[in-house]
């Protein structure tokens, strides 16, 4: 398999010499860093080659490094049904420069696009309807981003005393959140189905 993964990987890299980066293969997936501006040329490229035939898109998303000058990875998650295969796509942005669209070359990518858009404040030029989808139309600033504050925000939601959508202030207080299921601050208080055996002396 890794083996496939590097000739595909090669083969790629030969055919884009001047858009791709760097190819990589890890975890058992072949990765593909491109240049952003060339975005379009490399997915009609890996759609259409049939060494590739990656004809569905999975997945675009953003991810988040303030550190960086170029702080986003926008990534592209395909997959082959002919070949059985799957091809991860990254390109680097900023806050300013936008990354072409590629809606025209699949359609999937509209609500991708647009949810980045929302999360991360990642700009796609070319997009037929590039506005927020998960946030409401005033808020202000892009949730998923590593810098953005988790108090002093607002949100928006109808009061039925009021009969009208009211504006109130976000406070995400540590004490205020509650976990279960095992997770790594607290345990549960209760017993899950099946654990009651754990504690049953043999």
């Amino acid at each position: 398999m890794e083996n496939a993964l590097n000739e595909l990987g090669s083969h790629i890299a030969a055919e884009l010499s001047a858009e791709v980066v760097q190819t990589t293969v890890a975890h058992g997936e072949l990765f593909v860093d491109v240049r952003a501006e060339t975005i379009e040329k490399v997915l009609t490229f890996l759609r259409d080659d049939s060494t590739c035939k990656f004809q569905v898109l999975c997945d675009v998303c953003g991810v988040d490094y303030p550190e960086r000058p170029l702080r986003f990875d926008v990534v592209y998650n395909l997959l082959s049904l002919k070949h059985n295969q799957r091809i991860t796509v990254k390109v680097q942005t900023d806050a300013r420069t936008p990354v072409p669209s590629v809606v025209p070359l699949f359609p999937a990518a509209n609500w991708f696009e647009r949810e980045a858009w929302d999360m991360y404040g990642i700009m796609f030029s070319g997009h037929p309807d590039l506005r927020r989808m998960l946030t409401d139309y005033g808020f202000d600033g892009h949730p998923l981003r590593k810098d953005f504050p988790l108090t002093g925000t607002v949100e928006m939601r109808y009061s039925e005393d009021e009969k009208r959508v009211v504006y109130e202030p976000v406070s995400l207080v540590q004490e205020f959140r509650k976990f279960d299921f095992q997770s790594p601050w607290e345990g549960t208080d209760y017993v899950l189905p099946g654990d009651e055996k754990a504690t049953e002396q043999g």
